[in-house]
């Protein structure tokens, strides 16, 4: 952002112009208490130089951990052009392209987005994405039920083996429609993987297939797809997008492939940022276009026979009555889009699939050093992707403290979500770690868990 300095009376007369008699009546919203920052520990009257300084020694203090949590947010190596692209100001400021003669730019941006995701998942459609992937599986729940228009009722299965955020979202949101029944799938404890085994009924309108799941396991897309078929309901896919460049996509499950796919966008350049901002992604079938909340963009000639690109699908409400649209997604993550188009690009299919393989064969290999430790058991005996659950014989929360010493991120305790697997650690491995990382977390982890447990009495 540029600095433009202002005298008092440019000051005076902007003012005057909105109708405001000072700058403190601009902020006379923010309560008094959080006007004011406390800066005691600063010394007073700091020059630029000086200032900057101390910013410095200050971040130096920051610990730069060596991450290992995972649970749907993953750290990538990230090309330096992507963002240094999408930060240029007319991707950075750019918004919603209401007029297409004046948006030709991010309009292809966004067709050449869609294009990646569709061949990605192999399947015919994708949209210009919403806001994450936990409101993204929503949507296409409720996609698959608008599609079932004749049932009264629609039964949606929801394996335990997704996302537990990701659950409790469409919970908030597919719950608040009463004709939606949301059933919940256990999991087998030995393999990790989606059980069927106590599903009765003939009739469901949809099935949620994690690929892979939250405890990194490979599940058996080939069957669970070809099994809702048969009970003439959709398969839903959520799948890790990066995975998907080396494993068999969602549009080639079964006989007749998934008929919708979504996820979380984060994975395709989007760094760790406390929390987001992320995307979500969405793609299908074609014959289920009509159904999907968005926009879609398509190319086209025009008069002179010159390329254009523009809005194909408006489905949402800011741009048809409200009453007609199929969501009410307002706008999406379109810089983040932008990122991740750019770095598709860079990456090419097979940057993709070898960022993949790697990250894959380092959590093999760590698989490989964890088992022949004392006091640590693999949980699940599936295949996996990049992530895996150990089983410690501490306290899990001790432990995570006790390696952040070392400045380790251990990785996710599970039992808040799965009390069933106390004591159990997420962990997750990608590209950016080396040989020497993942020998060094086995170390420090077997430090630690050979130290006698810290009991209460103790702390």
């Amino acid at each position: 952002m540029p600095f433009i300095p202002h005298t008092k009376e440019d000051t005076k007369a902007m003012l005057e112009t909105i109708g405001v008699s000072s700058m403190a009546d601009l902020f006379k919203e923010i309560p008094s208490a959080l006007q004011t920052a406390n800066l005691s520990n600063l010394a007073p009257q700091l020059n630029e130089s000086e200032l900057s300084r101390l910013m410095h020694e200050r971040a130096n203090l920051d610990n730069h951990l060596t991450c290992f949590i995972g649970a749907g947010a993953y750290q990538h190596h990230i090309p330096a052009a992507v963002w240094e692209v999408t930060s240029r100001g007319e991707f950075l400021t750019a918004y919603t392209p209401y007029q297409a003669e004046a948006s030709q730019g991010t309009l292809q941006l966004l067709y050449e987005f869609q294009t990646m995701m569709a061949g990605l998942m192999a399947l015919d459609v994708s949209n210009a994405s919403l806001y994450d992937g936990a409101s993204a599986l929503a949507e296409a729940i409720l996609m698959a039920a608008r599609h079932e228009r004749k049932a009264e009722t629609h039964k949606v299965l929801l394996p335990r083996t997704i996302h537990p955020l990701y659950r409790e979202v469409v919970k908030a949101i597919v719950g608040q429609h009463d004709h939606i029944e949301l059933i919940e799938i256990d999991f087998d404890l030995k393999t990790g993987q989606t059980t069927l085994e106590k599903i009765s009924g003939d009739r469901f309108t949809a099935l949620v297939i994690p690929q892979p799941n939250f405890f990194g396991v490979l599940e058996d897309t080939d069957e669970l797809t070809d099994w809702i078929h048969k009970k003439n309901g959709l398969a839903i896919a959520v799948v890790n997008p990066l995975a998907m460049s080396l494993l068999k996509p969602p549009g080639l499950w079964g006989e007749k492939g998934a008929d919708i796919a979504c996820g979380e966008g984060q994975p395709l350049g989007i760094p760790l940022a406390a929390g987001g901002p992320y995307y979500g992604f969405l793609c299908c079938r074609q014959d289920l276009v009509r159904q999907m909340p968005g926009r879609i963009v398509g190319r086209t000639v025009d008069a002179e026979g010159k390329q254009g690109f523009v809005l194909t699908l408006q489905a949402r409400e800011q741009h048809i009555r409200r009453a007609k649209a199929n969501s009410n997604i307002c706008t999406n993550q379109g810089l983040l889009v932008t990122a991740s188009t750019i770095y598709m690009s860079l990456m090419g299919p097979e940057g993709l699939r070898l960022t993949a393989l790697a990250s894959h064969q380092n959590t093999v290999f760590l698989q490989e050093k964890l088992s022949k430790l004392s006091g640590v058991n693999i949980i699940f005996n599936s295949p996996l992707f990049h992530e895996l659950v150990i089983k410690i014989k501490q306290p899990v929360d001790e432990v995570i403290q006790k390696l952040a010493k070392f400045k380790i991120q251990a990785g996710f305790a599970l039992q808040k979500y799965y009390p069933e697997l106390g004591n159990c650690l997420l962990i997750c491995v990608t590209e950016t770690k080396t040989k020497e990382d993942i020998e060094f977390f086995t170390k420090k982890l077997k430090e630690v868990i050979d130290q006698p447990v810290t009991t209460r009495a103790e702390t």
